[in-house]
């Protein structure tokens, strides 16, 4: 499964919810005739639930969205919390250059001297582009996720390639 959002909140009384999204590719998600909702991110792919999507819309910078069987506030406000995901093989191919969070946790990452500086635990939305958070041990790193940072991916070999010292 490939973790899109997390349901935050419920929108209206017809039961619509409010997604915040984890990737910028969020109003494309309206094209999925289904969303799968697990609790926690990294659940196996057994025990997510499909919902058909009736509706998908961008609202400000979030998404609005209205799924089969959700029809009222309460039934909205008991997903409130939930992971919004897709298997990978319902999700559209990524072109050069493109990649879904899910392909970059777990990739090791080096500067350009070679050094190790950590894994890659996780990514964070800021609006103007996305961070990687690369840990190493205790240490954490948060490195911009833009060309001028982040010379190569190779999803292959698991590996991230970036102009960042080990001592920022």
């Amino acid at each position: 499964m490939v973790v899109m959002g997390r349901i935050v909140a419920p929108f209206g009384i017809k039961g619509w919810v409010k997604v915040q999204p984890f990737a910028d590719d969020a109003p494309d998600w309206g094209e999925l005739p289904e969303w799968w909702l697990a609790t926690s991110d990294d659940a196996p792919e057994s025990t997510w639930k499909s919902y058909a999507l009736r509706e998908c819309k961008a609202h400000g910078n979030i998404l609005v969205a209205a799924l089969e069987g959700v029809d009222d506030r309460n039934a909205s406000e008991a997903l409130k919390g939930m992971f919004v995901g897709a298997p990978r093989s319902a999700l559209p191919e990524t072109t050069e250059d493109e990649f879904y969070w899910a392909d970059l946790t777990g990739l090791a990452v080096i500067n350009v001297a070679g050094e190790s500086l950590g894994t890659v635990v996780g990514l964070m939305s800021t609006g103007a582009h996305d961070i990687l958070q690369v840990l190493d041990g205790e240490v954490e790193r948060l490195i911009p996720f833009v060309k001028a940072y982040v010379l190569e991916v190779d999803t292959v070999a698991r590996l991230i390639k970036v102009d960042w010292q080990k001592d920022w």
